[in-house]
C-alpha cells in the first residue's frame, strides 16, 4: 500500500504547511508573547525555589524555538485538544530537562512536599501543557487589539 501511505504523507506535510502559513508580524506576535511569559515564569520559579532552566538561553529555545511551533500547529484544535495534545510534547520535555539535567527543581520545593518528589516533573508537565490554550487565546486577544478584522469579516477565533 506504498500509494496509501504517499498520499496520507502528502495530505500531512500540506496540513503542516497550511498550519505554519502566518505571516510575520503573527510570528513575532507569538514569539514575544511566549518569550515574555517563558522568562517571567522561569523568574517566577527561583523567586518560589520551585525549578529554573540550568542556563539563561534556555527560555529563548524552549519557550520560542519549541513550544511556538506547537502551539501553532494545535491552534485550530478546541481548547481542550490543545491542551491534550500538548501534554506528550510537554511531558517529553520536562522529562528531558531533568534527565539530562537542563532543568533544575530546588529540593524540597513547595510541589515536592504537595505531591511528592517522584510526581514533580508529571505536575510540571500537566500544568505547561494548559499554555498552549492559555496563549493561543492570548495571541488571538493581542492580533485582534493590534490588527481587527475589517468591518464585515467573519469573528476569527484563531491569530
Amino acid at each position: 500500500h506504498p500509494k496509501v501511505v504517499t498520499q496520507y504523507r502528502a495530505m500531512f506535510l500540506k496540513h503542516l504547511r497550511e498550519s505554519f502559513r502566518l505571516g510575520p508580524a503573527d510570528w513575532l506576535i507569538y514569539a514575544v508573547t511566549y518569550l515574555l511569559v517563558g522568562t517571567a515564569m522561569n523568574q517566577f520559579g527561583q523567586w518560589m525555589q520551585i525549578a529554573r532552566f540550568a542556563h539563561w538561553w534556555q527560555v529563548i529555545t524552549v519557550y520560542v524555538v519549541y513550544m511556538v511551533p506547537i502551539s501553532v500547529l494545535l491552534r485550530p484544535l478546541p481548547w481542550w485538544k490543545q491542551y491534550l495534545f500538548g501534554l506528550l510534547p510537554m511531558g517529553l520535555l520536562e522529562f528531558g530537562g531533568y534527565a539530562l539535567q537542563t532543568s533544575y527543581a530546588y529540593p524540597g520545593n513547595f510541589l515536592d512536599r504537595l505531591f511528592g518528589e517522584r510526581d514533580f516533573a508529571l505536575g510540571m508537565a500537566l500544568f505547561f501543557a494548559a499554555y498552549f490554550p492559555l496563549l493561543n487565546s492570548g495571541v488571538a486577544l493581542i492580533r485582534r487589539a493590534i490588527r481587527p478584522a475589517p468591518p464585515g469579516a467573519g469573528a476569527q477565533t484563531t491569530p
